[in-house]
């Protein structure tokens, strides 16, 4: 049997200003050719389905459109939520949606879920794992010692009664670690609600039962300590941090007990995302200019600020999100220790050194008026400042 492993699609997400509507259809219509090509009879789904708790009206039509036509293809499906998705909304119709095998567990209800997934005479049991805190966990396992992730996730898989003689596949979305190291960030994920500390790491032996496990969470696609526990990582690049990933798609073949064999089909994107750096009149050079349609970040090396520069570089790179400066003036100014900066010096006295720190110059009155109205607003200068 083939499985096909997705994750973080984070449907309804904007890059900047910029609407990924028609970047995830391209990317979900790329993902039904791959099922088509490889003969996948099975998706595994792992959480952070949507960006918001709340999806827009384009997010759930894409999900819409992609669980349709899957099911079309009598293509089963097993989805988890992830920490962005709302449970109530994502198991929305799910009993109705087994009936055209499509398999959602979004909350945690005290019971580890399982379906047996059959082809021929092959078969293998899928267990699903929604994100969980672990204070969940304890309120259905009280008699368990729950101190953490870790502790929570290994309560829930020892309750299971997981028989280990048959072929087991998990699907997940949690922070799960390696032998001596965390997996790597990409800089999307959203840690706020799992902080990645000590108590929040789930250790990946604790899935030594499953034959594979199938990992939402964590963007860049990887494994965790062994090659069969997972991320596949999200199918588009979501951050800056991500210019460098490689993204792709596993379809994991399952034969015998123990043989599982894994092939990372790579997606390729409708626009790419970017880093440039250098100066703007180098960046901007029509000999130098590729794919004017990709995201940009621009990184300018300019010393000196550029009037308008994102309008400039829009004119010949219509998509870029972003533009930041790495120069003399940005570097001394990560050098700088500010500890203590602040302490008896007027609002003006730190303004103006900021402005003579990174244009060179002096700040005018209109500007610094500015300055004080905007601190007057954040709740950062009273009035009589």
């Amino acid at each position: 049997m083939k499985l096909m492993h997705v994750g973080d699609l984070h449907l309804g997400r904007s890059l900047g200003d910029f609407d990924l509507t028609e970047d995830q259809e391209f990317m979900l219509e790329q993902l039904l050719e791959i099922v088509e090509k490889h003969g996948v009879d099975a998706v595994l789904i792992a959480g952070d389905v949507y960006d918001k708790a709340i999806p827009s009206e384009a997010a759930t039509r894409m999900l819409d459109h992609f669980l349709n036509e899957l099911a079309k293809r009598n293509v089963y499906v097993y989805m988890v939520s992830g920490n962005h998705d709302s449970d109530e909304r994502l198991n929305f119709g799910s009993g109705l949606f087994e009936t055209n095998h499509i398999f959602i567990s979004a909350k945690y209800d005290g019971k580890l879920y399982r379906q047996t997934f059959k082809k021929g005479e092959d078969e293998a049991d899928i267990y699903l794992l929604p994100f969980v805190k672990a204070s969940q966990v304890r309120h259905f396992l009280p008699d368990a010692k729950i101190e953490s992730y870790d502790d929570a996730v290994r309560a829930i898989l020892d309750s299971a009664d997981i028989d280990k003689s048959r072929k087991n596949v998990l699907v997940a979305h949690q922070f799960v670690m390696g032998k001596s190291e965390d997996p790597a960030l990409s800089g999307s994920e959203s840690l706020g609600t799992q902080s990645v500390g000590t108590v929040e790491k789930i250790g990946y032996d604790c899935f030594d039962m499953f034959d594979y496990v199938a990992l939402g969470h964590i963007h860049s696609p990887q494994q965790v300590g062994r090659k069969e526990v997972r991320y596949s990582g999200s199918p588009l690049k979501y951050s800056l941090s991500e210019v460098n990933n490689e993204k792709s798609v596993p379809i994991i073949t399952v034969g015998g007990k123990g043989n599982i064999e894994i092939e990372p089909v790579p997606l390729r994107p409708m626009r790419n995302m970017r880093h440039l750096k250098g100066k703007i009149k180098d960046l901007l050079d029509k000999k130098n200019v590729t794919a004017p349609e990709d995201f940009i970040y621009a990184t300018l090396t300019d010393e000196e600020i550029i009037s308008d520069a994102m309008g400039i570089f829009q004119q010949v790179y219509p998509n870029t999100v972003k533009i930041d400066y790495d120069n003399s003036h940005t570097r001394e100014i990560e050098q700088v220790d500010i500890s203590g900066i602040a302490e008896k010096r007027s609002f003006n006295d730190l303004i103006g050194d900021f402005y003579r720190q990174m244009y060179g110059c002096e700040i005018s009155e209109d500007e610094m008026d500015v300055m004080r109205t905007v601190a007057r607003e954040a709740g950062v200068l009273h009035e009589a400042d």
